[in-house]
């Protein structure tokens, strides 16, 4: 062929590959299936390798990603990237609606732009001629990070449009396509590995990847809706900056709606809460903005917010369904814990089949019955909950639910002790219990050890391979192998990865030990006080309640773990198996406390620029500070980073203190 007709037959195939992502990501309508997109994808990438000089730097096949980045830099905001004020009525909307129009000091009704608000990642993008030049996150508002390498693996985000200003940029959301997501959770819980919690979650850390050949795997798209400068084109109205959003060839809001009174915009929202159900992502509420930008100057905004814009978030999703059955499943420490399995039924836009109920207790008290027309609930999470029974449905065959007196996969009999709610299986060698600790073991937060998943852990405990998780150090490369659908390759890397683990650190050894009442926070403050494994074995329950942390419960716990022999047993054959039991951060005195952080709550959230968050607990552990989950009146500090959520809004909604990375290392050093 001529080098003109593979020029020709190149243009053809990327136009033709840009037209089907568009196709996918934009309109949610498919003409081919994957296997052939991705044998269009092949052909141009065999071209563009025999031909490279033929090859476009805008080339479709580009997308894949790029080798890791050792950081990312700082991008800082032209114009500040705020957060919206969030609104959970029509009375708190009104209230708002009215506030904008006696701030603009005019008669007439503003006229309103309402979009669906889509539930993603806050991102800036900017186009120099035309082309892709920048992309960064939202960050503290101020500075982001920037992060184009991994934007530009995003199916849908044109790296070239249709029309050539010589600047603009645009901000939106990027957001993980839901099918995708649910398809990404179904392979993790197959390698082991913790699921993500919901697609913000999953978009979030897919951005923050340093290896932008990982976030090229994730289905990611992007959603445009806010024009911050155009070169050479006027805009008046915020309509005009979504029609040239479409006209530049970016994906833009599925729809919008013009409103010009209050009824209007309550109007439009309702029309949203149905439409959104069709869309291909999540949707958490809808934006309601001022259309003309001369109005939205003359209101303003506050120091995190503007005047002019406002969320209006609907109530979680719920569905009603058929209860067929209360099933049990045991953990790792024993407890049963009762799960709903229901008639399948479409809930925030995916199938549900099962739904926790959390304990006898809750059953009782909601007095829910095996046949009942039951109420879940989904609130963004991947496990939905049964929030309430139909009891009016009723029709006298429902069957009242009776917790086991004997395990369901040992027989062994089951206690409840005083105080607690959970029923417990007694059993230390029930398979269940076992297969639960040592996935807990290998799990990320503990030792890390990848390949080491629900199915895998199954096949070793069936197998007897292994009784304990000291066992795991024993294994060896033919008794993998030999494990149906493993392969020499699969069983190696569970080797490998079982070796690696011998280099974690102590409190994730400690954390994953699984003793009761012992998470990951307390787990680094026992390596911190204590310093070595042994010196922690022989502890007793009056000298771990003297740390400031550390409760009778807790110290309860941990002693009666050490005092039983089975447990030293395996304490033991892990110090054999070379595993480290000391750790150089020790906390000796008070004296090497930091004043300004000793005995302060602290809350974490967003990504931090230089510091893992595990890393910045152990920090702030080490310094006698403590790390809790959530924000409260008696927390003293919130640890922002980058993509802060719903914590950083809490803190400032109760007055507590926001601080930055630097403002941490400042404290410690004091």
């Amino acid at each position: 062929m001529k080098d003109s007709d593979i020029q020709k037959r190149m243009d053809w195939l990327a136009a033709e590959i840009e037209r089907h992502n568009r196709l996918y990501y934009m309109d949610s309508a498919p003409e081919i299936s994957d296997r052939d997109y991705d044998r269009l994808i092949d052909e141009l990438k065999d071209l563009e390798k025999t031909h490279p000089d033929l090859a476009h730097a805008d080339s479709p096949t580009r997308r894949v990603g790029e080798a890791p980045s050792p950081e990312f830099s700082s991008h800082v905001h032209k114009l500040p990237m705020m957060s919206l004020d969030n609104t959970y009525s029509i009375e708190e909307l009104s209230a708002f609606l009215q506030r904008a129009k006696k701030g603009l000091d005019d008669d007439a009704d503003a006229v309103w732009i309402v979009e669906p608000k889509v539930d993603g990642v806050a991102v800036t993008l900017i186009y120099e001629n035309g082309k892709f030049a920048k992309g960064a996150t939202r960050g503290d508002g101020t500075t982001g990070d920037d992060i184009t390498t991994n934007l530009r693996t995003i199916r849908n985000l044109p790296l070239k449009l249709s029309i050539q200003p010589r600047h603009l940029e645009v901000r939106g959301e990027v957001y993980m396509i839901r099918k995708g997501f649910e398809a990404i959770n179904r392979e993790r819980k197959k390698k082991g590995l913790p699921l993500f919690a919901n697609p913000r979650n999953a978009a979030a850390g897919s951005l923050k990847q340093l290896d932008s050949r990982i976030t090229a795997q994730r289905p990611l798209a992007v959603i445009l809706y806010a024009v911050v400068e155009a070169e050479g084109v006027k805009i008046q109205f915020h309509h005009q900056a979504l029609e040239l959003i479409k006209k530049a060839g970016l994906p833009g809001p599925a729809r919008y709606w013009k409103a010009g009174s209050n009824e209007q915009v309550i109007k439009a929202i309702g029309e949203i809460d149905k439409f959104r159900t069709t869309l291909p992502y999540d949707t958490d509420g809808a934006v309601v903005k001022l259309d003309d930008l001369a109005k939205q100057a003359s209101l303003g905004v506050t120091s995190k917010s503007p005047r002019w814009a406002v969320a209006y978030k609907f109530e979680s999703e719920k569905a009603e369904t058929k209860l067929l059955d209360i099933q049990v499943q045991v953990g790792r420490t024993g407890a049963l814990t009762p799960v709903a399995h229901l008639e399948p039924v479409k809930v925030a836009g995916s199938t549900v089949s099962r739904a926790t109920l959390h304990n006898a207790d809750e059953i009782e008290r909601k007095d829910i019955r095996i046949g009942d027309v039951v109420v879940i609930e989904k609130a963004g999470e991947v496990i939905p909950a049964v929030v309430s029974v139909r009891k009016e449905l009723r029709k006298g065959g429902e069957k009242k639910f009776k917790m086991p007196t004997r395990c369901p996969v040992c027989g062994s009999e089951v206690s409840r002790e005083e105080g607690e709610v959970a029923v417990r299986c007694e059993n230390l060698n029930c398979p269940a219990q076992l297969e639960g600790r040592i996935q807990h073991f290998a799990s990320r937060g503990a030792m890390d050890i990848e390949g080491l998943g629900e199915v895998l852990v199954k096949q070793l405990v069936d197998r007897k391979l292994v009784r304990s998780v000291a066992d795991l150090y024993d294994q060896r490369l033919q008794d993998l192998e030999a494990i149906e659908r493993m392969g020499k390759k699969s069983a190696a890397n569970v080797i490998e990865a079982i070796e690696g683990s011998k280099k974690r650190d102590l409190w994730r050894l400690i954390f994953g030990l699984g003793i009761r009442h012992v998470g990951a926070t307390v787990a680094r403050t026992l390596a911190g006080n204590f310093g070595s494994m042994e010196s922690l074995s022989l502890a007793t329950a009056d000298e771990l309640e003297a740390i400031h942390e550390i409760g009778p419960v807790v110290a309860g716990s941990i002693a009666d773990f050490f005092s039983k022999k089975e447990n030293r047993h395996v304490v033991d054959r892990l110090k054999k198996a070379g595993l480290i039991f000391e750790t150089a951060r020790r906390v000796s005195s008070d004296k090497r406390k930091a004043k300004a952080i000793a005995g302060k709550t602290f809350v974490l959230t967003g990504t931090l620029p230089n510091l893992k968050r595990e890393e910045a607990s152990e920090m702030i552990l080490q310094a006698g500070g403590k790390v809790s989950s959530s924000v409260s009146k008696k927390t003293d500090f919130v640890l922002a980073g980058a993509e802060a959520g719903s914590k950083l809004d809490k803190a400032r909604e109760l007055g507590v203190r926001v601080i930055d990375e630097g403002e941490l290392r400042k404290l410690l050093e004091s």
